[in-house]
């Protein structure tokens, strides 16, 4: 795997590892193919919503009209153990079978490892005769010693009116070494506690409520790879969330804490497109070894999250530091420039 590739974006490179087993699980058929992957990478595909969720809070105070700050986000989101594996029931499959004979096994997912390695074979129909085609299941990020997923953003917010705010967050679509990339999302923050009028003054706590989507694209073209005969073989994936909070924050000049609890739901689209040709024959239960845009895995997130954090503000100048506890829970940091 191109080390290039996974320094620029490591959820797509997570599933990349994969690639050269491409040919092997299609082997198996489509449906077990899906299955499999839906298993190897789903707890990516939950890791990147939550991670995507989070890095919109810094406090409760809202910007004054006009007034704005531009941040250098970085977000690291940790994978539970129980999410670097999942139980493999060979009878859930049509032709995937274990070669030490075992029926289930607890195998690697895209955050995960094989040790020691996991044996397979599916069967394929070469003219007359049925045939076995033996691979080991891929190895996901803990193979390299990688145990979480970290990703990188500007983010901006403008006061528009009394009260309320607007946040854009940007990283422009990226193409090196076959790989496209892109995040945008946009969030919504109103002040509760400025309509206290003069109790505004003295009430050294601000309240406010947050509304946030966010949307992330990526695309990863190996067809030139010539991994697996066929055209135009991509991974495309598609990402979108929101997020709901509520949150709090002390009212100093120089240093606050804050906090806050929300709630995030989101969609991920993983597709394999293109042709693929298995070379080894027609999988068992299959009429052909040819394969167009073979399978989608759709994850679905909803849960409930909770924010602690601190900012440090020195004139034009700030630093924010906090930790979401959730399903996949993450650390957060930014510098923010502004007035």
């Amino acid at each position: 795997m191109n080390k290039n590739i996974f320094l620029l974006f490591l959820f797509i490179t997570s599933v990349t590892t994969a690639q050269e087993n491409l040919e092997d699980l299609l082997a198996a058929g489509i449906q077990d193919a899906q299955r499999f992957a839906r298993g190897y990478i789903t707890p990516a595909a939950e890791a990147g919503i939550y991670n995507m969720s989070n890095g919109w809070m810094q406090s409760a105070e809202v910007k004054k009209p006009l007034r704005f700050d531009v941040s250098i986000i970085g977000n690291a989101t940790f994978v539970s153990e129980e999410n670097r594996s999942f139980l493999l029931n060979t009878n859930d499959y049509n032709n995937l079978q274990f070669r030490d004979g075992s029926t289930s096994k607890e195998v690697a997912t895209a955050f995960g490892e094989n040790d020691p390695e996991v044996l397979v074979f599916a069967e394929v129909q070469n003219g007359p005769l049925t045939e076995e085609v033996e691979f080991l299941l891929p190895q996901g990020l803990a193979s390299v010693n990688v145990r979480m997923l970290p990703t990188a953003f500007l983010q901006a917010r403008l006061g528009l009116f009394k009260a309320t705010e607007i946040k854009v967050r940007f990283l422009p679509n990226i193409e090196r070494e076959d790989v496209k990339t892109g995040v945008f999302g946009v969030g919504l923050q109103h002040e509760f506690t400025q309509w206290l009028g003069a109790g505004e003054t003295v009430f050294p706590v601000a309240i406010s409520g947050m509304v946030a989507y966010n949307r992330l694209n990526g695309n990863y073209d190996f067809t030139d790879d010539e991994i697996i005969e066929g055209e135009n073989q991509q991974f495309d994936l598609l990402q979108n969330s929101w997020t709901f909070q509520v949150q709090a924050s002390t009212k100093m000049k120089v240093f606050n804490v804050y906090g806050g609890v929300g709630y995030v739901t989101g969609t991920s689209d993983f597709e394999v497109l293109g042709t693929y040709r298995v070379r080894a024959g027609i999988p068992f239960l299959e009429t052909t070894n040819e394969f167009t845009d073979p399978f989608t895995v759709r994850t679905k997130v909803s849960g409930v999250r909770a924010t602690i954090g601190a900012e440090v503000r020195l004139g034009f100048f700030g630093l924010h530091a906090d930790y979401n506890l959730a399903e996949y829970s993450n650390a957060s940091v930014g510098i923010h420039f502004g007035i």
